[in-house]
């Protein structure tokens, strides 16, 4: 069998599953999993959920990561249009996020801007031009 090359959920292991919870309905994330020991979010395209970090440890049958220290990798969300990245921090930050790094213009001819949530899982917010390799990338495994 060939594995099928397509994400449909990314887990985030959380120390406080109640104020990771929090944090993205105050960003406005629709909640279609409720709970306090796992918790879901419809995204576009995959479901983001949340379980505590050492119930994922022991699902998986390995060991709990110690806190997240620096990057170590990212989610990225990519929106419609270029000054949606600014507005996107803004909400981010009125929900308390921490901006890793202000909107700005990309080399590669968008626009990106890094935050972290409470617990540092470190996200992207970017905009591509439509003729963009990436932003056709997206679309396509976006199914728009």
């Amino acid at each position: 069998m060939t594995v099928p090359a397509r994400i449909t959920v990314i887990t985030l292991g959380a120390h406080d599953l109640p104020a990771l919870r929090s944090f993205y309905e105050a960003l406005g994330w629709e909640l279609v999993i409720p709970g306090d020991e796992f918790c879901g979010f419809a995204t576009r395209g995959a479901v983001l959920t949340i379980f505590p970090r050492a119930e994922l440890a022991k699902d998986a049958h390995t060991t709990e990561a110690p806190p997240n220290q620096g990057i170590a990798m990212s989610i990225a969300i990519n929106v419609d249009e270029r000054e949606q990245v600014d507005e996107a921090i803004a909400g981010i930050r009125a929900a308390g996020g921490t901006i890793l790094k202000e909107p700005e213009d990309a080399f590669w001819g968008g626009r990106s801007a890094y935050w972290a949530d409470p617990e540092n899982n470190v996200w992207e917010v970017a905009w591509a031009p439509p003729d963009n390799a990436a932003s056709q990338a997206v679309r396509a495994a976006s199914g728009l």
